[in-house]
């Protein structure tokens, strides 16, 4: 016991001031969301922008998604690109699923199939069924990729599995084109996307 209280101080001594300025972060973020849901939205950005620029993840995907609905702040898809992109590599799903859409549709960036495709996958991968849904759109339609229907029935599959209902009518247009065959590579390939954890999907 006097060996981990011991490991416990020294650590404490390690994170030193860090340890406060990230839980400062987690406060403003609190405080953010808290203005928030009161309905104070100005409050709520000045909150999250504090957070936000101390490194707090929440916070930047949450002022990411302020500045693209003009919510509490004039709305400005360049500056929700910035902020989302800050979270995207960092790894979170949910924001390389919401790059993903600005480099789409052209929002805040130049329109860029490629690389809208990049971010979509990443969170795909991640198990975000709305990026997975848009992978699968993007393989059908070939756009950013090569056309692969086999895979976008997969990646519409993967994605009906978890209940998504968009994926599923998808998955159903995409089988009227495909042969019998096609299809049972295309569920095969499901299957071992999903058993590898998404490292397999190829």
């Amino acid at each position: 016991m006097k060996r981990l209280l011991t490991t416990l101080v020294i650590l404490t001594g390690l994170i030193g001031s860090g340890g406060a300025v990230w839980a400062d972060a987690q406060s403003d973020a609190v405080k953010g969301w808290e203005a928030q849901q009161a309905g104070d939205y100005v409050e709520a950005v000045k909150w999250y922008r504090k957070a936000a620029e101390q490194g707090d993840a929440v916070a930047q995907d949450n002022l990411g998604k302020m500045y693209y609905d003009g919510t509490g702040v004039t709305q400005d898809y360049a500056e929700a690109v910035k902020w989302y992109r800050k979270v995207a590599e960092q790894g979170f799903a949910s924001a390389q699923y919401n790059l993903g859409q600005m480099y789409r549709k052209g929002k805040g960036v130049t329109q860029d199939y490629a690389e809208a495709v990049k971010w979509y996958r990443k969170a795909a991968e991640q198990g975000n069924a709305k990026a997975q849904v848009n992978l699968g759109t993007m393989y059908y339609s070939g756009n950013g990729v090569l056309q692969d229907t086999i895979a976008a029935h997969m990646w519409f599959n993967i994605a009906a599995i978890k209940g998504d209902a968009v994926a599923a009518k998808n998955r159903g247009v995409v089988a009227k084109n495909l042969s019998s065959s096609d299809i049972v590579k295309a569920q095969k390939r499901a299957k071992r996307c999903m058993a590898s954890d998404y490292k397999d999907c190829d």
